[in-house]
């Protein structure tokens, strides 16, 4: 009896331009609809657009010229498409980069709504829209296809989040930030799953969690996450882009992150966060894009309308504007584009449950025709959009052009990194003459800066070590920085870091100087704690984690760029977590409203006083004014019933000795507590009643921050 053939499955046809409908412009992207798919595609010059689909090997199967254009979006609805399928873009138009246009129908494109990637940019000479052999550069035309070299796009599904926590929501006033990047925080990790470090999936781990709830950590800032791309340069040097200020895809998750369980673990990660009170903040990069200048790759944006994307030279469009001296500048003047950014921004709060961004050079994204302008088209939008208004939004107020130093000068609901407060404490505690007036006005929350337009305290995002320049520990051990190993010959990096070797460059065997290097670590970890705005702590600062004094480690994708577990300094750790509880316990460190030394009309005291050692006004016209004490209290300008209670004294002294500070009075029946000194190696015990000063002086040890508060 013959054997009977099992039936297989045929494949699905593959679409056909003729069956092509006329879909929707409404929503951008590719968005699976009845029994196939809606896409819709920005391209104000373009001539034709074709949807390019590929099988899982990564041959293209098919290429369909959408059928529709409504104003200047392209559409039409693909019968046939599911969830999983690869798809890209080619773009037909003008090749005319003096006029602007980079139209070039052999790249194959990334879709700018692509939410997920599959595969990655691989270096190629196909990847340029012009011959580099040309010696006309880009005004010659390359007819090589780039699709083998490209990611492509991954239709996916609507996903249901009904089920997952909400998000913490933090007050501002309550918020420490904890910045990290999103694999060197867990590369070298111990106590870890196998197969996770490095991961989304680490990041949710128990490992991370207790370690961030130690520190009193509320919210979690990452280094970028969205899909971005390793420059060539430094490909060619045997390096990589580890920080990630190269982004590509403004939807899509970097894979390169995505653990073992992929999406479905970073979304886990993002939930148990959550459930912690943890709050994630996502450093976001759309100032510029991977594609560069002019003589850059042709990946997305440039292939798609180079015109409408990019700022370009009024009088030379073949040039880019490079205001974020990376090449190009992202022109969110154009509403589409900045449609694009925002339904971004929306999609990660919306899909992921992301709590809040901090914009990189955002000066940039604020700077309208006629220059940097608070109330311009994207910072009005993003503050009037229900979804977003409703997320923390951290600014970095610069970038490299015209006008681009903005500190204080963005919109209420805004806060922004705060260069001055780094700046300022490190000349304090580093010994600069004349440094202790700045030092005053950082400890208040830089009133100087932001008080003004109704702006609250909290908006000082306040740190003394970021990603970029030097880790805590470096800034105690190297005077210079050490870049050779980024292949620049050390031109990279800030040159001026107010760093304090301690009289030895880098590694040493001194205990006396590896004693006064943590000392002064500690201080400057009070000095950021106790400080009125919000805190910022660098991952690994806690350990006193090294980058060998390389202040510039963006392309450090190996132990000088991932923390160290092992460290120096084990009594640090506990440090910071002392600190941060005593901000959760006195409100009066962590106001909302300025302290400007008014009278208090519930009890005629002022809400800030200050003290030199004598217990008078310090002589603010000393330069050499070392020690002085500030006296906090709840704002005077708090509204009526919303005052904070409290009274603390703060008292900082950087002389290379002890010091008596007269004591000011304390309230009625009490007494003055020591509650924590940064000169004892290890943090106090929380069960233990703080010691009491009982005389009318107190001694503050050499080099230290001391707090007190009064207690019966």
């Amino acid at each position: 009896m013959p054997r009977t053939r099992r039936a297989t499955k045929a494949a699905p046809a593959v679409p056909q331009e003729a069956d092509l409908g006329p879909g929707s412009p409404a929503r951008l992207g590719v968005h699976l609809a009845g029994d196939g798919a809606n896409v819709a595609v920005f391209s104000a010059n373009a001539a034709r657009i074709e949807l390019c689909l590929f099988d899982a090997a990564g041959n293209e199967t098919a290429r369909l010229g959408l059928p529709e254009q409504t104003g200047p979006v392209w559409h039409g609805h693909v019968p046939g498409i599911a969830e999983g399928q690869l798809y890209g873009l080619r773009a037909h138009g003008p090749y005319a980069p003096e006029r602007g246009h980079r139209f070039n129908p052999n790249k194959l494109l990334l879709d700018p709504y692509a939410r997920r990637l599959a595969g990655r940019v691989t270096e190629a000479e196909a990847l340029y829209a012009y011959d580099r052999r040309d010696a006309e550069a880009d005004l010659s035309f390359d007819a090589r296809d780039s699709a083998p070299f490209m990611p492509k796009a991954v239709v996916t599904a609507p996903a249901d989040h009904s089920a997952r926590p909400p998000r913490p929501r933090r007050p501002w006033g309550e918020t420490v930030i904890y910045e990290a990047h999103p694999k060197g925080f867990t590369r070298r990790m111990p106590g870890l799953p196998e197969g996770i470090a490095g991961t989304w999936e680490a990041l949710g781990s128990d490992t991370v969690i207790r370690h961030l709830e130690k520190l009193g950590v509320t919210a979690l800032e990452l280094l970028p996450v969205h899909g971005f791309v390793d420059d060539a340069f430094l490909l060619n040097r045997g390096l990589r882009n580890y920080w990630g200020y190269n982004t590509l895809a403004f939807f899509a998750p970097a894979p390169r992150y995505l653990g073992p369980a992929g999406e479905a673990g970073m979304l886990s990660a993002i939930d148990r966060l959550h459930a912690a009170g943890i709050e994630v903040i996502l450093d976001v990069v759309y100032n510029h894009t991977a594609e560069g200048g002019a003589l850059g790759p042709t990946l997305s944006f440039r292939g798609l309308d180079n015109l409408s994307y990019y700022r370009l030279m009024p009088d030379e469009p073949r040039h880019y504007v490079n205001d974020t001296g990376c090449g190009n500048t992202v022109n969110v003047a154009h509403p589409f584009v900045l449609r694009m950014v925002l339904d971004s921004l929306r999609h990660w709060v919306e899909h992921y449950r992301i709590d809040g961004f901090r914009f990189d050079l955002a000066t940039a994204l604020g700077r309208e025709t006629h220059g940097f302008d608070p109330e311009g088209g994207f910072l009005d939008a993003l503050r009037q959009d229900p979804v977003l208004s409703d997320v923390k939004l951290i600014m970095e107020p610069w970038d490299i052009g015209p006008g681009g130093y903005q500190l204080g000068g963005f919109p209420p609901g805004t806060a922004e990194w705060s260069d001055r407060f780094r700046d300022d404490v490190r000349r304090f505690w580093r010994g600069d003459e004349g440094a202790t007036a700045g030092l005053a006005a950082r400890l208040l929350g830089s009133a100087d800066i932001f008080d003004h337009n109704g702006r609250p305290a909290w908006s000082s995002i306040n740190l003394v070590t970021a990603h970029d320049g030097f880790t805590l520990a470096d800034v105690t051990a190297y005077n210079a920085k050490h870049n050779e190993a980024n292949g620049e010959k050390n031109r990279d990096g800030h040159g001026e870091n107010l760093s304090d070797n301690m009289g030895v460059e880098g590694e040493t065997s001194d205990p006396a100087i590896a004693a006064a290097r943590a000392r002064r670590r500690r201080a400057l970890l009070a000095t950021l704690f106790l400080s009125q705005g919000t805190p910022m702590l660098l991952a690994g600062d806690e350990l006193a984690n090294t980058q060998g004094g390389n202040n510039n480690a963006y392309c450090q994708d190996n132990v000088t760029g991932w923390v160290d577990w092992e460290t120096d300094d084990p009594d640090l750790a506990a440090v910071v977590g002392t600190l941060a509880r005593l901000r959760r316990e006195h409100p009066v460190l962590r106001q909302t409203r300025f302290l400007h030394g008014q009278v208090r009309a519930a009890d005629a005291a002022p809400d800030v006083a200050w003290f030199g050692l004598d217990g008078e006004a310090p002589a603010w016209d000393d330069p050499g004014l070392s020690a002085l004490a500030v006296r906090l209290r709840g704002s005077a300008e708090a509204a009526p019933g919303a005052g904070v209670a409290g009274d603390v004294l703060i008292a900082v002294n950087r002389a290379g000795e002890d010091v008596a500070l007269t004591l000011p009075k304390p309230p009625h029946g009490q007494s003055w507590r020591r509650l924590f000194d940064s000169a004892e190696i290890a943090a106090p015990d929380p069960a233990a009643a703080p010691p009491v000063e009982a005389g009318p002086t107190a001694r503050l040890a050499a080099g230290s921050v001391t707090l007190f508060a009064p207690g019966s």
